[in-house]
């Protein structure tokens, strides 16, 4: 008998592996609700021992996966059913406390799978202190410091270690973990004094942007930017944000130890379960969800497909994304701040005196009317890009730094803390509509303005909730101690900068 972890999502469980030879005519039976990718484990596992000089049982095996009601999928099992059919053949001790994820090729190598970080931590949760990993999987596995993690190449290494307790040394398992990011700075954008102030706001407070500029204006640089102004992640969320890549199986473009807000820009021709997850038989998470705690990034918003940008106002609204399946409903978290880049116009020209459009103006209404209302009522944030005039281009000196606009940043999330010390949220983007007419309350005359908008109807009432948040935003930076008539004044101006 031994361990393995089968996945719901980001939700694991410790599954039992039990391996039965009886006599009979030679057969291969596995039970537990296996997928087609597991099923095929039997010849997997018989070429693996075939090559590693180990006798396979020429009888009726029963492979045996507990709990049998837990669908399972993937090839991480096959290590796990390898180790207990020899354990079953009484050529291998017991092996207690111990969880085998791998699959196997045919000469015996054990290769890495995905979902390695949640499947350790699943097995934590179930009390069990040794995991046996591919060494392609050490990096993220050396996250867990609560278990004893064994790195292994191939199958022959387990079954030696099994049996005498020898296994090669760390050092040379140790296949240089660390990688080094390539840090984008705020210093490279020149000019736009607008949006790298928007940029700010949103980086404090976690708004939503959308950027409308024509093309080259640097509504891209100023996205990609974003995570180097935003604080580093703490430990709990960079364990969630490997967790969430390692299930998609993109690892290899991040650091599993990375502290950087991760950066996500599916191109505009995705399709909707590319943008939030889902899949036939094996369900996975999508780009809202990899974007967990960083920053997602949509150039040519108006571009995309029908109902793509709109699958995301759940996800803006509540911060998890739930996929329901027939084998169940899987939730993946999906708290994200959302940047949208749009031109002004078709031809993208539609800018300063506008000279060069050749777009009517029924075109560019229907454009951005591609942009729905009730997304755009999730945005906070909407400024206008606009290009970079030949005195900007010309001067010498660079604009701040990421590195000082992150201080700024960061100090203000810490009034924001200090605010919020009892409550359950952290930022102002995330305070409740409740709070927001109770305890959160801007300065009596600002609260007066907001009305008078809201019965012009220039406003709807998730919007003065977007104002308020927004201003609260400004108060931190301006170190205010209510949000004042000045910054609400400023959130409004922010949030109808682009008139749509």
């Amino acid at each position: 008998m031994t361990f393995g972890v089968g996945l719901q999502g980001l939700a694991g469980n410790l599954v039992t592996v039990e391996v039965d030879i009886a006599d009979g005519l030679p057969a291969y039976t596995l039970l537990g609700l296996p997928d087609a990718a597991l099923s095929e484990s039997r010849d997997r596992v018989r070429s693996a021992l075939t090559n590693s000089n180990e006798l396979w049982p020429n009888r009726k095996v029963t492979v045996s996966l507990s709990p049998a009601w837990l669908p399972k999928s993937g090839p991480s099992f096959d290590l796990a059913i390898a180790v207990a059919l020899l354990i079953a053949n009484q050529t291998l001790p017991n092996c207690e406390d111990t969880v085998f994820l791998g699959e196997l090729s045919l000469d015996g190598k054990v290769r890495s799978v995905r979902g390695a970080l949640p499947a350790l931590l699943a097995a934590a949760k179930a009390g069990i202190t040794r995991a046996v990993v591919p060494v392609a999987n050490l990096a993220e596995a050396k996250l867990m410091v609560d278990l004893e993690i064994i790195p292994m190449q191939t199958l022959a290494e387990v079954l030696r270690w099994l049996r005498t307790g020898e296994r090669a040394e760390a050092e040379s398992l140790d296949l240089h973990c660390e990688s080094e990011e390539v840090l984008l700075d705020f210093a490279d954008v020149a000019g736009q004094p607008r949006a790298r102030l928007a940029a700010e706001i949103a980086a404090t407070g976690g708004h939503h942007i959308l950027l409308i500029g024509p093309p080259g204006a640097g509504k891209t640089m100023i996205a990609q930017r974003l995570p180097t102004i935003l604080p580093k992640l703490s430990i709990a969320q960079a364990l969630e944000v490997t967790a969430v890549h390692s299930i998609a199986g993109t690892l290899g473009s991040r650091a599993p130890q990375s502290l950087l807000a991760p950066f996500v820009a599916p191109h505009h021709t995705t399709t909707r379960v590319a943008m939030v997850g889902g899949g036939s038989h094996v369900i996975r998470p999508g780009a809202s969800s990899l974007a967990h705690n960083g920053v997602l990034f949509i150039d040519e918003a108006p571009e995309c497909g029908p109902g793509i940008l709109d699958s995301l106002r759940q996800p803006l609204e509540s911060g998890e994304i739930t996929i329901a399946r027939s084998i169940g409903n899987l939730t993946f978290p999906a708290q994200f701040l959302l940047v949208l880049a749009a031109n002004p116009c078709p031809c993208g020209k539609f800018s300063g005196r506008g000279r060069n459009c050749t777009c009517t103006s029924q075109q560019v209404r229907r454009y951005l009317g591609k942009l729905s209302g009730p997304l755009l009522d999730r945005i906070d944030l909407r400024v206008i890009v606009d290009p970079v005039s030949r005195i900007e281009m010309a001067q010498s000196e660079l604009g701040e730094s990421s590195a000082v606009i992150r201080a700024r940043v960061i100090a203000a999330r810490e009034i924001a803390a200090k605010r919020f010390a009892n409550e359950s949220w952290k930022l102002n983007s995330q305070i409740p509509s409740r709070a927001l007419r109770t305890t959160y309350q801007p300065e009596r005359a600002a609260m007066n303005f907001l009305h008078d908008e809201l019965d012009r109807e220039t406003i709807t009432a998730r919007g003065l909730h977007k104002v308020i948040r927004t201003a609260w935003t400004l108060a931190d930076l301006h170190r205010h101690e209510i949000a004042t008539l000045a910054d609400v004044k400023q959130a409004y101006t922010l949030r109808d900068g682009v008139e749509l």
